[in-house]
């Protein structure tokens, strides 16, 4: 995979901060982005979504199962401690709630792209795309964390 410019990461990165710091009310910081294998360990709950047009590639929201539960409380408003039908569903809407704003600030600067819809998984996910290595940015903020997986190319 070719290195991927600022312009196409960074709105990725600016919609992820806004939007976990919107839901779960906390300032959210970026540690040093890394190289990762797209591999997950059993405990990691992963949001996997597609993005199409002039921008191509997968984009993985890596979490610990701590971590799904606190983000889901924040977005659900009530306690949730197990990853059940609500909380999969909150979690996975708030890949499409960060795509979509990426997306949107892509097309803002001329870069047309589309996503496609999030698929949540646990376990020893195999994520099937045959990528390498992405650009991991770990997005922290108290009582929880995120980490963004970049695998992505443009056109």
């Amino acid at each position: 995979m070719a290195p991927i410019r600022a312009e196409i990461v960074n709105p990725f990165l600016m919609a992820s901060k806004k939007l976990l710091q919107e839901v779960c009310s906390a300032e959210v910081s970026m540690a040093k982005p890394v190289l990762r294998d797209t591999t997950f360990r059993k405990e990691d709950w992963v949001i996997t979504l597609g993005v199409t047009g002039e921008v191509q590639g997968r984009v993985f929201l890596g979490m610990t199962e701590g971590q799904a539960c606190a983000i889901a409380s924040k977005m659900c408003m009530r306690e949730i401690t197990a990853m059940d039908e609500l909380a999969s569903s909150a979690i996975c809407e708030l890949g499409n709630m960060i795509l979509g704003n990426a997306s949107t600030l892509l097309s803002n600067a001329g870069i047309l792209t589309d996503i496609t819809p999030p698929r949540l998984s646990s376990g020893d996910t195999d994520t099937g795309g045959g990528e390498a290595k992405a650009l991991c940015v770990p997005m922290i903020f108290e009582g929880g964390g995120m980490d963004v997986y970049l695998a992505l190319s443009q056109e």
